[in-house]
C-alpha cells in the first residue's frame, strides 16, 4: 500500500490499447509497457481518463492489472487504479475490488454530473476512504463540472486514508492557496503547468504526455527537486509543443495516434463515443515531428 511519502516523481497514466474490432490488445500493451519501464518512473495509473475508463468494463480492468503485473515481472512499481464514479456505492465497490486485485492506491475523481452539494462530496470521499485502500483525490473541474473551494479540498485531504491529490485545475491557483497549510502531497495533473506547479510545491505529476519523452519529464522533475528551476524550465520548453498537440483534441486520441505512429501499439482505435483525431492534427503533428527530427523516445 502507498503512503504520502510515495507521492513524488513521475506517474504515468497508461492507455488501453484496442484491436480494430475494439477488443483489448495485450500484445500491443506489453510492447508499450516494456518501453515505459525502461525509464525510472515512480508508478502507473490504470483505468484513468487516459485509459478510457468510461468505456472499459471492470472485468477488463482486472485483466489489465493482471497483464501489467506480468509486464512488471520482479519490479516493484506502485499501481494506482481509478475507481471513482459519480455513485458512492459503485465507487466503494470498485475500491474494494481494486484492493482485492492488489492496488497500491486508488484514484477517486470528484463526483460529476449529479452536481452534489459540498457536504455530499465530502461524505463521498469519507465513505470511499473507509474501505482501507489509500485514496488519491482527483480534482478535474473541466470534466466534473464543479470546482471545489479550497476549504472543501482541505477537509477532504484531512480525511484519514486520503494520501494526496491529483490537481488538474488548469493552473496554480489551488496549489498556491493550499501552500500556507501543512497539506498532503499534490501531484500535477495538468501537463502544461507541470513546471510551474513544481515551482509552487507539487511533488511530481500524473501526466498523460509523459507516455512520450518520458526521460525528459524525469529530468525536469529531478532538476526542480534540486531547486534548479531555470534549467528545468529550459528542458520543459522542449516538451511544451508536444503537450499542446497531445491535448489539442480530446485525450487520449492524440496520444494513441502518436504511440501507433511509433509502432508501440498496433492501432489508434478508441471506443465510441471517442473517435480518432482529425487529419489536420495528424498533419500538424507530422510537421512538428519533422521539425524536431522525431526526438520522441
Amino acid at each position: 500500500m502507498m503512503n504520502q511519502q510515495d507521492l513524488q516523481g513521475i506517474y504515468v497514466p497508461v492507455i488501453t490499447p484496442f484491436l480494430e474490432d475494439g477488443e483489448l490488445d495485450f500484445l500491443s500493451y506489453h510492447r508499450y509497457l516494456k518501453s515505459l519501464l525502461t525509464h525510472d518512473i515512480q508508478g502507473l495509473v490504470i483505468n484513468g481518463t487516459t485509459a478510457e475508463a468510461p468505456t472499459v468494463a471492470w472485468e477488463e480492468v482486472v485483466q489489465i492489472v493482471k497483464e501489467t503485473r506480468k509486464g512488471l515481472d520482479e519490479r516493484q512499481l506502485p499501481l494506482i487504479i481509478g475507481t471513482g464514479t459519480n455513485d458512492t456505492v459503485s465507487s466503494i465497490k470498485r475500491t474494494e475490488l481494486a484492493g482485492q486485485i492488489g492496488a497500491d492506491a486508488v484514484m477517486v475523481v470528484t463526483p460529476y454530473y449529479s452536481r452534489p452539494s459540498i457536504e455530499g462530496i465530502l461524505q463521498h470521499f469519507q465513505k470511499v476512504a473507509e474501505v482501507g485502500v489509500p485514496v488519491i483525490m482527483y480534482e478535474v473541474p473541466s470534466r466534473t463540472g464543479i470546482r471545489l473551494p479550497v476549504d472543501a479540498i482541505r477537509r477532504i485531504m484531512d480525511i484519514p486514508g486520503v494520501i494526496g491529490m491529483k490537481d488538474s485545475t488548469s493552473g496554480t491557483e489551488l496549489i498556491r492557496s493550499l501552500a500556507p497549510y501543512d497539506t498532503k502531497p499534490i501531484l500535477c495533473g495538468d501537463d502544461i503547468h507541470f513546471h510551474e506547479m513544481l515551482c509552487h510545491g507539487a511533488t511530481g505529476g500524473i501526466l498523460a504526455s509523459a507516455n512520450v519523452n518520458t526521460e525528459v519529464y524525469i529530468q525536469v522533475y529531478q532538476l526542480a527537486l534540486h531547486r534548479d528551476y531555470t534549467r528545468a524550465l529550459k528542458l520543459f520548453e522542449i516538451l511544451k509543443p508536444y503537450i499542446y498537440k497531445l491535448f489539442e483534441e480530446s485525450n487520449p486520441a492524440p496520444l494513441k495516434w502518436l504511440l501507433s505512429r511509433q509502432g508501440l501499439i498496433s492501432s489508434d482505435t478508441l471506443r465510441l463515443p471517442m473517435g480518432p483525431i482529425t487529419d489536420e492534427l495528424k498533419l500538424s503533428f507530422d510537421k512538428l515531428l519533422h521539425e524536431q527530427h522525431d526526438p520522441i523516445h
